[in-house]
């Protein structure tokens, strides 16, 4: 215990250089011109975090009043990017052939919001929608940038949403970020009852990562309380790496009486962001680092019908473990064909029921098949700490993380 302090200094000033390197911040200005070989992803923004004066930033990590806007981002062309990353400019105005660039940003009021939204959901088959919450150490363009690519990654024929709530973007603003969640609860519950009330909707899927599950599952928490259940419009909703405590999760989960959506979790014993969230806040255990197999989880996860993908064996590039899936192509491109195109976790045709899935490098264990790794996408998720630039100072941070994390993880 006494070295817990000093320990997790270490890993986080690891994380922070990692973080910082080739960062380039205002990103969102829209740049003159966009090449016919690039590609769009159009936007809703949803947002409790207060306007910035800076139009290449927009809206700041301070708490504020709800927001809306639209934000167009443009892709490089498929030829010049690696799936599953979302390429920063390494200096301002960023190249559209090269880089994730704005095309178009515009706040709007709330008749304009809903105006924008009935426009797009109509085009959409099936009318479903993708809500993603981020998580700890976000910057609104780091929220806007990542979802811009998992909906094009994944190919999801879906109207994108984004929820952002107050993240200040600092590994040392945890406490704040965490207040922020609880301050943005209300705010999203809102956008969840308008989207299941919309008779404009026909479908709605939730994607949250680390500290944004926390203000999902308070969101969903709240509306089945007011409503004595919660909508079958809530369709899925998927939880990767979930920075929660796994006695204050069974308290949510068990408040949420009548009817839910279909619940999976991401989860790997090696996230050593998760190791550190456990030992800051005393916690016997994060939900995104449970041992499924393990009692009692196993028995209680069994009797609940929640799904859960253990993706503990799974080896990438990513340092924290945090955000495995976050260079898995093949994986990212399945949830489009899969999950969003209404074939449901439980189906038994992709292998999953109410079975735990086992996740080696490359394919599912003999309890699932390789097509049910179509539902672990939301893992391509990460926060800034291993956003961009950590390659090149791989070696000069990577000891000083690896021996960091390794004594929390041990302990």
């Amino acid at each position: 215990m006494t070295r817990c302090p000093s320990v997790a200094t270490a890993l986080a000033a690891a994380l922070l250089l990692a973080g910082c390197a080739g960062d380039v911040k205002g990103t969102l200005v829209p740049v003159a011109a966009v090449p016919a070989d690039t590609t769009k992803v159009s936007m809703l923004v949803v947002t409790t975090r207060a306007p910035d004066q800076d139009p290449g930033v927009l809206f700041s990590g301070e708490r504020g009043r709800m927001s809306f806007a639209e934000i167009v981002v443009s892709l490089p062309p498929d030829a010049r990017r690696k799936t599953g990353e979302v390429q920063w400019p390494s200096r301002l105005p960023g190249n559209p052939e090269t880089d994730f660039v704005a095309a178009k940003v515009e706040k709007l009021d709330r008749n304009q919001a809903v105006t924008l939204f009935h426009k797009a959901v109509q085009k959409v088959p099936k009318r479903r929608v993708l809500v993603f919450i981020h998580g700890f150490n976000n910057r609104f363009e780091d929220a806007v940038y990542r979802f811009a690519q998992i909906v094009h990654d994944s190919r999801a024929d879906v109207v994108p949403v984004l929820f952002t709530w107050p993240s200040r973007g600092s590994i040392f603003a945890y406490g704040y970020d965490r207040e922020s969640g609880n301050y943005s609860r209300d705010a999203l519950e809102n956008l969840l009852q308008t989207l299941a009330r919309d008779p404009a909707v026909g479908e709605v899927s939730i994607l949250a990562h680390s500290m944004g599950n926390w203000v999902t599952l308070e969101a969903l928490r709240q509306m089945a309380i007011r409503n004595g259940s919660i909508p079958p419009k809530i369709a899925n909703a998927m939880l990767a790496a979930p920075d929660v405590d796994i006695d204050v999760f069974r308290k949510q989960v068990a408040d949420m009486t009548g009817r839910r959506p279909r619940f999976t979790i991401f989860v790997s014993q090696d996230d050593r962001a998760l190791a550190v969230s456990r030992r800051v806040w005393g916690s016997t255990a994060r939900l995104g680092a449970i041992d499924p197999d393990a009692e009692p989880y196993r028995s209680e996860l069994g009797k609940s019908g929640i799904t859960v993908l253990n993706l503990t064996k799974l080896q990438t590039g990513d340092r924290l473990n945090h955000g495995k899936f976050a260079e898995s192509p093949e994986v990212v491109q399945l949830i489009g064909s899969r999950l969003i195109e209404g074939q449901p976790i439980t189906d038994s045709r992709i292998g999953l029921g109410d079975r735990l899935i086992q996740v080696t490098a490359g394919a599912a264990t003999a309890v699932g098949t390789a097509a049910g790794l179509a539902v672990s996408a939301p893992l391509a998720v990460v926060d800034p700490a291993t956003r961009r630039g950590i390659a090149g100072h791989a070696e000069e941070f990577g000891q000083s993380l690896r021996s960091a994390s390794d004594a929390i993880v041990a302990e």
